[in-house]
């Protein structure tokens, strides 16, 4: 999710929300947003609760974002959200082993498929983005252990309070994109490349007063021993 092109000024938005007193009925509660959320579309706030802004060091996730971004250019996020499903389906679970074996025919079916945005493109670029994600986890071991060098392995957390503070891209992004095209990857300008690093937290965008800007804060030290673990 992009949010540079939203109009500056909106103000932040405040969802009620039921908490359950003990022995008792639920009192309403309100909590601040991000100004990006329309409050009318139910799965978009989910998507900003549980998902927005948390770092993804899963390679699949990783592929996951890329190949939905990578769908999203020219069109609102939104458009893809809502197709999430039905490119989980089409797309294997965005296993990129078998992105990268899609052959003419699969791509005819693709293209025949109502449930995703049926850009011949797009589709194509899916397909050698994977093929290019293959040869980075070769050469890095990992596709996370790629990416996020961009941010020297940490979350970047800036301090935002309207829509107007958000930026379309960073130097960071602007960095992304560049090698990502030069490996070939298409489909990857710095805008996408910042959607991408606002969704999987590589950037920490919520607002100031967005209750899950600190939320997520506070996981950073957590992820941070356990990534040290693993390696």
């Amino acid at each position: 999710m992009n949010t540079a092109l939203a109009n500056e000024g909106v103000l932040m938005p405040t969802v009620n929300i039921k908490i359950a007193k003990e022995g008792g009925a639920p009192e309403q509660k309100s909590r601040d947003i991000c100004p990006w959320v329309d409050l009318g579309k139910p799965d978009y706030i989910e998507y900003h609760d549980q998902e927005w802004g948390v770092p993804v060091h899963d390679d699949h996730r990783l592929f996951e974002f890329l190949t939905l971004e990578a769908a999203q250019a020219g069109l609102s996020w939104y458009t893809v959200l809502r197709k999430r499903e039905n490119y989980r389906i089409a797309f294997d679970h965005f296993d990129p082993e078998k992105v990268a074996g899609y052959n003419d025919q699969k791509v005819r079916t693709l293209l025949e498929n109502s449930g995703i945005i049926r850009n011949r493109s797009k589709i194509l670029s899916a397909i050698n983005n994977a093929r290019k994600f293959l040869e980075i986890q070769v050469e890095f071991g990992s596709f996370d252990a790629y990416i996020w060098r961009f941010v020297d392995g940490k979350p970047i957390v800036n301090k935002l309070k309207q829509l107007g503070d958000y930026p379309a891209t960073s130097p960071e992004s602007d960095a992304l994109s560049k090698d990502l095209r030069q490996r070939g990857f298409k489909f990857m300008g710095s805008k996408i490349c910042y959607a991408h690093m606002q969704a999987t937290g590589m950037v920490n965008d919520h607002t100031m007063d967005c209750f899950r800007r600190q939320e997520i804060i506070k996981t950073y030290a957590d992820q941070s021993s356990r990534l040290a673990k693993c390696r």
